[in-house]
Order: C-alpha cells, then sequence, then structure tokens
C-alpha cells in the first residue's frame, strides 16, 4: 500500500504520493489549506480509477476530455505525466522517466497506489 505524505511548506500544502517501495509517484501543486489538500488527495483517488489518456510526445495527438493522463517531455528530454481532474485542473505531475514506458508504469503505479493509501502529515 502507498502513502500520502502531507507537508506544510512556506507557501501551503503538498502532498506526495509513495509507493509502497518508498519512491514518490507524484507531487501535487501548492494547496492554501489542508483542507484543500485533503480533498486533493480525495479527487486524485477518484479521477486517476477513470482518467482517459493523451500522449502530448506524439505529434498529431488526440485531445482527451478531462479527467486525463497527460504524458509530456520535459526540458531535459524526460517523460514526465499530469493529471487533471473533471475540470481540467493539474492535480498532480509526475517525476521524470527516462522511457515512456517506465512513465506509463509510473501512471499504472498511480491508479494501484492511491485508492488505498493513507494519508500521513509530516512536519
Amino acid at each position: 500500500m502507498g502513502k500520502f505524505r502531507i507537508k506544510l511548506t512556506e507557501k501551503g500544502y503538498v502532498f506526495r504520493l509513495n509507493a509502497a517501495n518508498g519512491v514518490t509517484i507524484a507531487v501535487s501543486e501548492i494547496y492554501e489549506t489542508l483542507e484543500d489538500c485533503r480533498k486533493g488527495i480525495e479527487s486524485l483517488k477518484r479521477v486517476s480509477a477513470e482518467a482517459n489518456f493523451e500522449d502530448q510526445t506524439v505529434r498529431g495527438y488526440d485531445v482527451a476530455n478531462p479527467p486525463k493522463f497527460e504524458i509530456l517531455m520535459d526540458n531535459n528530454a524526460n517523460f514526465r505525466f499530469r493529471l487533471r481532474d473533471k475540470e481540467g485542473k493539474k492535480t498532480v505531475l509526475s517525476q521524470g522517466y527516462t522511457t515512456k514506458q517506465n512513465c506509463l508504469n509510473g501512471m499504472e503505479s498511480i491508479r494501484k497506489n492511491a485508492e488505498n493509501s493513507e494519508m500521513i502529515f509530516e512536519n
């Protein structure tokens, strides 16, 4: 089972989703309140299971409706994914992956780990 790790930063609350092996799968946007951060986690749990897929690394890609995972290439030529909720708001951004397959595996890990992960508040 994975873990959502919530932390208060200088700018607000963020969460990280860690897989059972401790590897960070995704990092959230900054939330103003702890309650909003918790709502973000609940949204991630709901939308990751039903999210569509949009591969922005392919020329002329098909635009998917939200909720959706978007796979993209960052400035360092690494693959990343973001998850957008039903309103199209970015929920999380992944780490960089050297291969597209590893990035796809990371998206699948979100689906597997998010549903039953516990929330932990860190100082």
